[in-house]
């Protein structure tokens, strides 16, 4: 954590309370920062020089954890290793023990990828039910009829007897031979936009991934990797600003 934060994040992110409880233990005065009671509830502290305690004993945060965005370039594999010697998207971030890929993309896409050491946030991400939708750029071969689009849009059955639930998708623009469409999913099936698009007779060409959940790839060039914000953290896996679980290294308040 790198900078002042609210009290509340730092109680919630250090197991003490929630961030309701957090808020009623500030305006009950048992919150200190350095040795002064705090009453008020716009109150920062930085982890890093204060001293936080409630009720006089010393708030700790726990273990660190990394959270990073990565603007995966095509050709790197989206694994921890491989045997084939092939480069992998681990070996464009830092060298942090434990860190591994949220997800996937393909080989042959490039985007935004994350990655983290923090297991149960990654899973977060990963499990429909809390929400994080992933947001895509796809060109593909011709000019899908709006009947093509409309059954995009509803759930549809793939190869291999998969059924997708259905997705957000626009046609962005047109030009001869080829189009551009925006895609939405909340899910994460193998290779899944790819063969959506085959099914309708609309072969992907070039596909990059711009969002995940609050993450954008925004500027990210390709291989270029970047800290998150607490903001982005906590909102991409499916919770509010303050309820990230652990303490991001380099990360700065959203």
């Amino acid at each position: 954590m790198e900078g002042p934060v609210r009290l509340q994040r730092i109680l919630s992110r250090a197991g003490v309370a929630s961030r309701r409880h957090a808020e009623e233990l500030i305006l009950a005065g048992r919150v200190q920062v350095n040795g002064e009671t705090v009453r008020e509830l716009g109150q920062r502290a930085d982890p890093a020089g204060d001293v936080v305690a409630v009720d006089g004993v010393r708030v700790r945060l726990p273990e660190e954890a990394t959270y990073l965005a990565l603007h995966k370039p095509p050709g790197y594999l989206t694994t921890a290793s491989d045997p084939g010697a092939r480069p992998t998207v681990l070996s464009l971030v830092p060298a942090v023990p434990g860190l591994f890929p949220v997800g996937r993309l393909d080989a042959e896409s490039e985007g935004l990828l994350l990655l983290t050491t923090d297991g149960e946030w990654g899973q977060r991400i990963l499990h429909p039910r809390f929400g994080c939708t992933k947001e895509y750029l796809v060109e593909v071969e011709g000019r899908p009829t709006p009947g093509m689009l409309a059954r995009l849009r509803r759930p549809m059955a793939l190869d291999g007897g998969e059924w997708t639930t259905g997705a957000t998708v626009r046609l962005v623009d047109s030009l001869p031979g080829r189009s551009l469409l925006r895609i939405v999913l909340g899910e994460g099936r193998n290779r899944q936009i790819r063969r959506m698009c085959a099914a309708v007779g609309h072969p992907v060409r070039h596909l990059v991934r711009v969002r995940v959940g609050a993450v954008l790839l925004g500027s990210l060039r390709a291989a270029e990797w970047r800290h998150l914000t607490w903001d982005e953290i906590a909102r991409t896996a499916g919770g509010v600003p303050g309820d990230a679980p652990a303490t991001p290294v380099g990360a700065t308040p959203g």
